[in-house]
């Protein structure tokens, strides 16, 4: 997929158009891992597709011993697993789409993922504001029917309580949050005294949150690596055509092309599969996503006023929208538009325009305007064909297809659907397909096991303390271990010695990266471009910290441990700079400036 990333440094001013921005190639550049791939053009299964999703069905068959191959043509969680609300949910939305079995499957991987990924998913306390009771009873069937959204009309505490009673039940197996509570308009306004004064009730209920959906992907990756030693994936690899029961694959850093054999090819390539299939020989018609974009801010007084809660709720028209702090930002989403064929979003004006006003609907006293904006960012659900179903009642499961094109071709199947919350689900009934049509068998579940740095991880500022005092030298500056932690989660230990084995020293532009770190990054995290490091291995792009001294240290700091040359810095620092930036202005400076650009996925 290709997705656009936005942001803006202060003093910031109102996005403008996006403009592509082209990536570095190098064709003097080699990577060992695909070479490994030249070396070795074969494996049983071909995963396309580094999306949370295929990523995760990677891992699986892994673990089942299989020789498996992912290739990713961009970045990993570069396309619409980097452009989530960062939310692990079960969806209560869905339920007026009589979607239960997906709410519940997805109650019980959201527990799930808090126990076996603890150090990037967390208890994420949530709040719905209601301004009516009874409105919205008479609707609901109508939409449960007919899966258009007709006439917004609000959704009232009983319907809202109704389904609260439904998710509370279905959160009960294996779950570690408590249920829902109804406080009256009084108790709202003292928990949130800048809400809307016209608010009725308060629902309170527990989802999930996942603040580093791009270094679970990461760790979820890792897994996958380390379970049998055929196990390989490369990033920035596409599959572009297929000849004689074979695909053809191009390093997109070089632009080299190479044969690969596979029995079975899977496909993950979310809303672009179909473009995919095209691509392998084969026209389907499986999708039909929608663009959801959001915005991050730099707002004290609104993150204040959520309370440290996620608040969630209906707008005017219809759409369910949230603002989500996440910790010192506020997180605004999201739009739900027909993609169409356009696979290259972009937050636009309009959706600007109305995030804020979905803020002055639910804060109205609450000062907001665009130049707190820092960060902004689209991407396209990979979503099946709906055709004249509304958007927002576009089935949110899943489903596998099957096609064997000929006999000399690869088996191929394609996933179609699939969301953040269910992907060790959706791996584990993927990887089963592909174990059937292999004949072998499962041989360990991924149900209870945990992920990487998950593993051992302590829970509560105190158990982190101890933790730290056990695994992490004593040098290390205390300040530098929390990141650490937080980063990697109990790999931090090895982070940590890596660290320790040479000279190092923190950039001089930003006290979150020290030069080792960066060339461990480099080593074992599939750095392909600077602008991976900003947006994907650190979260400084979505805090709106990049600045021209970042971006030229860290290109500079990789340089000998990727081979780049001086061109190649000089372009990965243009090339960062026209992602992270308005080109068609000044990059970076005292004035503000919007971040724009376009990467392959």
């Amino acid at each position: 997929m290709l997705l656009r990333v936005q942001a803006i440094h202060r003093p910031r001013r109102t996005p403008v158009a996006p403009h592509p921005a082209a990536a570095p190639t190098d064709p003097a550049t080699t990577r060992p891992s695909v070479d490994a791939l030249r070396a070795r053009p074969r494996s049983k299964v071909l995963v396309i597709g580094g999306g949370i999703n295929g990523v995760g069905t990677f891992r699986d068959l892994a673990l089942q011993g299989v020789d498996v191959t992912l290739v990713e043509r961009g970045d990993y969680c570069q396309g619409a697993s980097g452009a989530s609300s960062h939310m692990i949910h079960g969806g209560i939305r869905y339920l007026e789409n009589g979607e239960f079995r997906l709410v519940h499957e997805s109650v019980v991987e959201r527990n799930r993922l808090l126990r076996i990924a603890p150090h990037y998913v967390k208890p994420l306390r949530t709040a719905i504001p209601v301004f009516g009771t009874l409105s919205g009873l008479l609707n609901a069937p109508l939409r449960f029917l007919s899966h258009r959204s007709g006439k917004p009309r609000a959704r009232g505490a009983v319907l809202i309580k109704m389904g609260l009673a439904l998710y509370d039940a279905f959160s009960r197996e294996g779950g570690r949050v408590p249920r829902h509570q109804f406080v009256g308009r009084k108790r709202a306004l003292a928990e949130l005294p800048r809400l809307r004064p016209e608010v009725k009730y308060l629902a309170n209920y527990f989802d999930a949150s996942v603040h580093n959906p791009e270094r679970l992907t990461l760790d979820v990756l890792r897994d996958g690596l380390e379970a049998t030693p055929a196990a390989r994936a490369v990033n920035y690899v596409g599959a572009v055509g297929t000849h004689d029961g074979v695909v053809r694959l191009r390093d997109e850093l070089t632009g080299e092309e190479f044969d690969f054999a596979a029995d079975v090819v899977v496909n993950t390539t979310g809303a672009w599969t179909d473009r995919t299939n095209a691509a392998l020989g084969t026209a389907t018609h499986f999708m039909g996503g929608t663009k959801g974009s959001h915005i991050v801010l730099d707002a004290p007084e609104l993150l204040e006023a959520t309370g440290g809660r996620e608040i969630f709720f209906e707008h005017t028209d219809g759409r369910i929208v949230l603002i989500y702090p996440i910790g010192d930002r506020v997180l605004v989403g999201t739009t739900d538009i027909d993609a169409g064929e356009d696979l290259v979003p972009v937050c636009t004006q309009d959706e600007v325009s109305y995030f804020f006003d979905l803020i002055r609907h639910v804060f109205p006293g609450v000062p907001v305007d665009p130049s707190q904006i820092v960060y902004t960012f689209s991407g396209v659900r990979p979503l099946p064909r709906h055709d004249d179903t509304a958007p927002g009642f576009v089935s949110r499961d899943y489903r596998i297809e099957r096609e064997a094109v000929s006999r000399d071709a690869p088996l191929r199947l394609s996933l179609v659907g699939g969301k953040w919350t269910t992907f060790r689900a959706v791996s584990e009934n993927l990887a089963d397909a592909v174990l059937g049509e292999l004949g072998l068998v499962r041989r360990e579940s991924t149900a209870e096991r945990p992920i990487g740095g998950g593993a051992g991880f302590p829970e509560g500022r105190a158990a982190q303390r101890d933790w730290i005092a056990a695994h992490l030298p004593a040098s290390l500056d205390p300040l530098r271990a929390e990141v650490l932690l937080e980063r990697y989660g109990t790999r931090a230990e090895e982070v940590a010695a890596f660290l320790a084995g040479g000279p190092d020293r923190m950039l001089e532009s930003t006290q979150e990266l020290s030069v080792r770190e960066l060339a461990y990054m480099a080593r074992h995290e599939q750095v392909g471009h600077v602008v991976d490091v900003l947006i994907r291995r650190t979260s400084l792009a979505f805090r709106g910290l990049v600045t021209p001294e970042v971006i030229g240290e860290v290109a500079e700091t990789l340089a000998p441990h990727l081979g780049w040359e001086s061109e190649r810095v000089h372009s990965e620092v243009r090339h960062a700079e026209r992602t992270l930036g308005d080109f068609h202005r000044v990059a970076f400076g005292p004035r503000a400036t919007q971040i724009e650009g376009a990467m392959n996925v």
